[in-house]
């Protein structure tokens, strides 16, 4: 059972100058691999989602975009890949294998940075 007060799930707000274009982004990227859009958010995981606001007082693009990343565990990396390429995103980090599994970055419409990973068994 959890402990009172603990964390129930994990969320983040992207605030973008063109808030349409981000969640088309998104969604695009992330519903073919079984994320979902429930109501006004986009769930990605058991407890987690992403929420979007447009704002007018943010840049158009990240001024420093590996200062947060957005990250995702994936259990087939070599899926993700072709998918996004299908729809022609901008690799910052192509995936590569390391120690612990294979890590890729890509950029979306704002600049910021997104990170796809695959652990490797046992991992995580």
């Amino acid at each position: 059972m959890a402990a009172q007060g603990s964390p129930l799930g994990a969320g983040i707000l992207l605030g973008s100058t063109d808030r349409d274009r981000l969640v088309a982004w998104y969604r695009s990227a992330l519903e073919p691999l079984g994320a979902r859009w429930e109501e006004h958010l986009l769930a990605v995981g058991d407890g987690t989602y992403i929420g979007f606001d447009g704002r007018d007082d943010l840049a158009g693009r990240s001024a420093e975009p590996g200062r947060h990343m957005i990250n995702f565990t994936v259990h087939d990396i070599r899926t993700v890949e072709r998918h996004l390429n299908s729809l022609g995103v901008r690799w910052v980090r192509p995936v590569e294998a390391t120690d612990d599994g294979f890590w890729s970055t890509v950029e979306d419409p704002d600049g910021n940075y997104v990170q796809f990973i695959e652990l490797r068994d046992g991992q995580g």
